[in-house]
Formats: C-alpha cells, structure tokens, sequence
C-alpha cells in the first residue's frame, strides 16, 4: 500500500498523528494509497515553520518572487502529462479533462509573473509643504488555502500562485481524497526556486482545519468546497480576526430563448452538465427553456446526445466524455437524489439509474441522467448535486425563467443562450449571480478577471484570482513624509526681522 506524507520545509515527511484516509482509484472502487491526516501539533508546528521562513522570502523584491512563478510555468509544462495522469488516477477525471484542471490553475501562474506591476503603491509628491504620501502594498505573512476534491491542482495554482507571489508563506490543506497532485506541484515550485518553508502542504481533514482557523499566526485563509463548511469556516476564521474568503455551492441555470441556435445550446448543455460527471461549481445542472415549442425542441435534440455518451476510465481513450465520481458516497448521494425526483414528479427522460461497466462494476460510475417538468419546490432543483443530472424546468416567459435564476439560493454562474442583443444585455445587468455567460456554458473567467459567485455561492468580499487576488493577499501601508526643504543660507547670529 503506498504511503502518502506532508510537504514540509521542502520535503516528504510522514505523518505522526497516526490517523489515515484511504485514497481510491474511481474507477475500480479499489484502495491505491492512503494518506495521514495531520494532527493540531503537527499543522501548528508547519506554520511555525512557515512564519520563519516568510520573512526572507517577503523581504524578496517582487521581480525575483516572479521569476520563481515564470520557472514553475516551464515546470508544469514539462511534466503536464505525469500529472494529468496522477490527477485521474486518483480523481476519476477524463485524461484531457485533467489536463484542462492544470492548464486553467496554470494561467494563474503565468498572470503572477506580472505580480511587479500588480504590488505596485501610489505616490503623491508634495500633499503638503514639504509633505510627500506614500502606500505600499505588504504580504499578510502565514496565509492557507483549504482546496477540494473537484480541481486538484487548479485550485492550489488559483490559491498559491498570489500567495505566493505576494511575498507570503501558505499553508495548503488539500483534499484528502485526491492528495498527490499538491504534492507534486509543492516538488516543482521547490525545483522552480520557492526557498523552503515557504510553501507547506498539510494533508487533513476538520482536525487540521479548525487547526488553521485557531491559529493566531494564520492571516488569511482561502477556501472552496460546499456552502455549508463555506460558511462555517468564513464565520469562524472572521470571528477570529483573519481575512477570509470562502467560495460555495451552485446551481447554475442557462435560459434558452426560443430564438437561440437550438443545436448549438444542446451541444453546450451536454458539456457543461455532464463533463468531469458534473463534478463542477460551474456545471450547468438547470435548463430553463423558455416557452413550450422550445422546450419540446431542447429536448428531442438532447435525448439522442445524452444517450451516446460515453462513460468509462480514464485509461480508455480521449473519447471518453466522462469517467466515475469522486467516492462510492458520491455515488450513492447522486442516485438518492434521482429517486428524490422521481418521487416527487418529475419526468425522468434519460434514467441513468442501471448503467454498469464491464470489467468497472465496482467503480464509482453514474449513468447520465435527464429530468423533464421539474419544477422549484423539488430537491434535485433546490439541492446541489453534483453529478450527471441535468434538469428541466419549463418557463413561460423570459421574465419567469429569469426569476428563477434570481430567486435560488446559489449565485455562481449563469448563462444566456440568445440572438437578441437586448435581451441579452438585459440579463447580463440584471442578474443577481457572480459569473454571467452569454451564449457561453462554463462562464469561467480567464486568470486575469477574477472569479466568485455571489449569494451563498460566494462569502467575502474579494473573489478568486485576477487582481482581487493580489489585494487579498496584501494590506496596504500609508506613509506620510515630511523633511526639511529649503535653501540653507548657513548659521545667523542674529535675529531675522519679521517678512
């Protein structure tokens, strides 16, 4: 059985807590490694560690942190495949799919080797006789970055990139369920250059995570995963006194207006809702068709795609749509919720439900699943699932089909399939949710806008990479400067008489 560590002061080092969490190959249900979970010493001894070596590295001018982010770019580059193949093996993901993980964390890297420009203070000369004002931008010092199971390595890219670069130190608590990419990326980073202590990777679980929010030399903490741990760990890290940004659940809509382009809209709803097995905070999990005739067309055109899709491992072959879900819990919390549904009334279209894979059958893979008239008061409406169930709901107008993105609880993302410019202008103004797309399933931004839901999608006020991203991991130091000023005309002996 292989034997995962912690990255501590530049190296693997085993865990003492003794308690461990068994890392699953998806696809076969199979144990493949097992992982320590960190104790409260043990984090608290990282960060102690961490504090210690934070102070050279802050004191490192920006250009030179940098150039440790252009040399991880090549890094990552490099070893693109060995990664992509870790990241699937232990999360389920399509081959490509895990390659796309990397590459969109890696475009947050690229946009920190322009962190120079980014930290950049203000001046102004002469805001009084003599007076010149100036601010900088400083690191927090201990930051940590608490990433889940569905992104593992571009979400350790979107929190250690700006850390990073920013001058501070960062304590990441990855997963536990798919630990090894972290760590492979916490070796690159050493090999680009990051000096040790300044990049930790804890493995845990709610031990280790109370342990950072109670930790007074922690600043900062970051974090995605669900609404629920989103919120309780953005109540108690603030009650703390840290800096604390926390990104949720989601139930994303797309509107299709009766005049889209109904094949184009099909071919972005069956990406969007079944790709990585939904596995996504971006996944589309609601259509929301506007006016019977387009309803009726959606669907004829999405039941023969959805039924063609091809699910299986990894291992065979970049044609695969979409592999196995995370954990055999995964799995059951899915399926319950279908029943759910069908239980209470909605019309399910494309039944999932039996779907085995040879030679797999103890794997963790889900049948894509389509519900038809669904309608609000439903939980596979109301709740996240997180799986490949794409749901229906029937609207009569566009105003109805707008209220219902308006009115649920998440706000992370959007869209708006259309040909009409006005109407689509108008969602984009008045939509009260993070991430618009229009004509554009995934509305992701790119690494240098920044990304966040709204709602209880998104708790805190500044949001995931981008420039939000350098002033989270920043404060900003005011100077006010005064010297003497003046031509000096030498000692007088006697007194001046009054101008």
């Amino acid at each position: 059985m292989r034997e995962l560590s912690h990255w501590i002061d530049g190296q693997h080092v085993a865990g003492t807590s003794g308690r461990f969490a068994d890392v699953f190959n998806p696809a076969t249900g199979e144990v493949q490694a097992r992982v320590p979970l960190a104790s409260k010493e043990e984090l608290d001894d990282a960060v102690a560690r961490a504090a210690a070596a934070q102070m050279k590295w802050g004191a490192t001018n920006p250009q030179r942190r940098a150039r440790v982010m252009m040399a991880a770019v090549h890094l990552i580059n490099r070893d693109m495949d060995k990664l992509a193949e870790k990241l699937s093996s232990e999360h389920g993901k399509t081959f490509p799919d895990a390659k796309g993980d990397i590459q969109r964390g890696l475009e947050v890297i690229e946009y920190c080797i322009g962190a120079p420009q980014l930290l950049k203070g203000e001046f102004t000369d002469s805001a009084g006789p003599g007076i010149d004002m100036y601010s900088m931008r400083q690191p927090l010092g201990v930051v940590a970055g608490i990433t889940p199971f569905n992104f593992p390595a571009m979400i350790p890219l979107w929190k250690m990139g700006p850390a990073l670069a920013s001058g501070n130190a960062m304590i990441l608590k990855p997963s536990e369920r798919d630990p090894s990419v972290p760590l492979m990326l916490a070796e690159i980073f050493k090999e680009a250059g990051l000096p040790d202590g300044v990049l930790q990777v804890v493995n845990g679980d709610k031990e280790s995570v109370d342990a950072i929010l109670d930790n007074e030399v922690v600043q900062a903490v970051g974090f995605v995963g669900s609404t629920p741990i989103a919120h309780y760990i953005y109540s108690r890290g603030c009650a703390a006194g840290k800096r604390v940004q926390c990104f949720g659940g989601a139930k994303n809509h797309m509107i299709i207006m009766p005049d889209a382009d109904m094949d184009l809209a099909a071919d972005a709803l069956v990406g969007a809702g079944y790709g990585a097995a939904g596995e996504r905070c971006m996944a589309i999990s609601v259509a929301v068709p506007v006016g019977e005739g387009t309803a009726d067309a959606l669907r004829e055109r999405l039941i023969p795609k959805i039924e063609a899709l091809k699910v299986g491992p990894w291992t065979a072959g970049d044609d695969v749509d979409y592999g196995p879900v995370v954990t055999a819990a995964a799995k059951e919390n899915i399926l319950r919720l279908v029943e759910t549904g069908v239980e209470q009334g909605a019309e399910l279209v494309v039944d999932g439900r039996g779907f085995s894979l040879q030679g797999y059958e103890n794997g963790f893979f889900v049948g894509p699943h389509l519900f038809d008239h669904v309608t609000p008061d439903m939980d596979i409406y109301r709740k996240e699932i997180f799986g490949p169930v794409l749901s229906m709901v029937r609207a009569a107008s566009y105003e109805e089909a707008i209220g219902l993105a308006m009115d649920h609880e998440y706000g992370n993302g959007t869209a708006i399939f259309t040909r009409d410019g006005d109407a689509a202008r108008d969602f984009a103004h008045r939509i009260n949710i993070g991430m618009v797309g229009i004509n554009v399933p995934i509305p992701v931004p790119l690494a240098y806008h920044t990304f966040g839901g709204w709602k209880k999608s998104g708790f805190g006020d500044l949001n995931q990479h981008g420039p939000d991203a350098f002033k989270f991991y920043t404060r900003t130091k005011t100077v006010t400067s005064r010297w003497p000023s003046g031509i000096k005309e030498g000692a007088a002996f006697n007194f001046k008489a009054m101008d």
